[in-house]
C-alpha cells in the first residue's frame, strides 16, 4: 500500500508549484513577501510547497479574480482560518457534551 502524503508536507519546488497553479515564480515570491503564504524550507533555504500551499495559491487566485487586492485577500484568508478554527472548536465541544438520555419521569404520589 502506498503511503499517503501529508497535505502540509513541502514537496514541490517553486517552479513546479508555479506551473501547477498557473502563476509566475515571482508572483509566488511576492505572496510570500506579503505574508499570504509560508512555504516550508529545506536546510539550504529552498522553498518547498505543499498540496495545502497549492490550494491556498488557487484560493488567492480566485479572490484576485473576484476583484480583491492583496490586503483584502490577506483579511479574507485570516477570517477563513479563524472560522475554520471556531468550527473545529465547536465540533470538539459538541463531541464532549454529555448525551441527553431523556427527561426524568415525574414521581407518582400515592
Amino acid at each position: 500500500m502506498a503511503a499517503q502524503l501529508d497535505g502540509d508536507r513541502g514537496v514541490y519546488g517553486i517552479s513546479v508549484a508555479a506551473e501547477l497553479v498557473g502563476m509566475g515564480v515571482q508572483t509566488l515570491r511576492l505572496y510570500e513577501a506579503r505574508g499570504l503564504l509560508e512555504p516550508a524550507r529545506t536546510d539550504g533555504g529552498t522553498r518547498r510547497y505543499s498540496d495545502n500551499d497549492l490550494t491556498r495559491l488557487r484560493r488567492i487566485g480566485d479572490l484576485l479574480d473576484a476583484g480583491l487586492n492583496l490586503a483584502g485577500i490577506s483579511m479574507v484568508l485570516d477570517l477563513e482560518a479563524q472560522n475554520d478554527q471556531l468550527r473545529a472548536e465547536k465540533e470538539q465541544h459538541e463531541w464532549l457534551k454529555p448525551a441527553k438520555i431523556g427527561q426524568p419521569r415525574p414521581r407518582k404520589r400515592g
